[in-house]
């Protein structure tokens, strides 16, 4: 499973709230990429299910469509989106650009 966001200030929410880590613990390898995902092969969660996990357990073991596009936890309105690596149409995924990324450092301050 490949997670991504619909917008990179997402993700760098997503990344911030699962690792706790203090800013001198951060890898300074982190970068953005922008991935080109098959249109064609996306479905859409318009709230998340009671159980969130099995659903996406289920959506992989079917394998009907390559990317879930789901509703962020985090932020209301915004996606994020799964990408199943062994669906066929997965092959036509393509990362379109990396660039160094570093996490404002009020970003892991304490309050």
């Amino acid at each position: 499973m490949v997670y991504l966001a619909e917008h990179p200030a997402l993700a760098v929410l997503e990344v911030r709230v699962h690792l706790e880590l203090p800013l001198e613990l951060l890898p300074d390898d982190y970068v953005l990429m922008r991935a080109l995902l098959p249109h064609e092969s996306i479905i859409t969660v318009a709230a998340l299910p009671d159980d969130p996990l099995a659903a996406g357990d289920t959506w992989l073991t079917a394998a009907a469509t390559a990317v879930l596009r789901v509703p962020s936890v985090l932020v209301p309105h915004a996606w994020n989106l799964l990408l199943n690596p062994l669906h066929a149409a997965a092959d036509n995924a393509r990362i379109g650009s990396v660039e160094p990324f570093q996490f404002d450092p009020r970003l892991v301050r304490p309050l």
